[in-house]
């Protein structure tokens, strides 16, 4: 026999116990897990053609992703450089640039590399592309996704 009134719904069994009836309503499933981000660059890379792209992909950075810079020549010669080559593992896309190499990364503007930097670390470390925003003028407080996604865009 199912009882319950509001509270939780109960099954008598035989021998006197009582235990918690199934749901009729399934568990919630847990949302897939996201690995690729969609990010429009500030300025964009421009190629020899003078072509300019700026909408990219970048996935979740892996334990190898981080641990094999740190073998590489040019990342030994100098650390600095571990940024460059972790940027190109991680960036699957680049408008139509056909693969992101060291040599690109090394050719974007600053302030694009300054942003792929912040993005990694906001898809690798928070888990997400928000950051909380101040107007400067009204001081109402919201927020905005860095990865580029337009105003009514889903």
């Amino acid at each position: 026999m199912i009882r319950g009134g509001a509270g939780p719904q109960v099954v008598d069994r035989p021998g006197g116990d009582v235990v918690p009836a199934a749901s009729s309503s399934r568990a919630a499933e847990p949302a897939p897990l996201r690995t690729e981000f969609d990010f429009e660059l500030p300025r964009g890379f421009v190629d020899a053609d003078g072509v300019r792209h700026s909408h990219g992909t970048m996935r979740l950075a892996t334990a190898r992703d981080e641990l094999l810079p740190l073998y590489d020549a040019r990342v030994q010669e100098n650390p600095a450089f571990t940024t460059v080559v972790l940027l190109a593992r991680v960036i699957t896309s680049l408008g139509t640039v056909p693969a992101v190499t060291p040599s690109i990364v090394e050719n974007m503007f600053a302030s694009d590399v300054a942003f792929l930097q912040d993005f990694y670390r906001r898809i690798n470390a928070e888990g997400h592309t928000r950051v909380a925003v101040t107007c400067p003028e009204c001081s109402h407080r919201f927020t905005l996704d860095v990865s580029g996604g337009r105003l009514g865009e889903s």
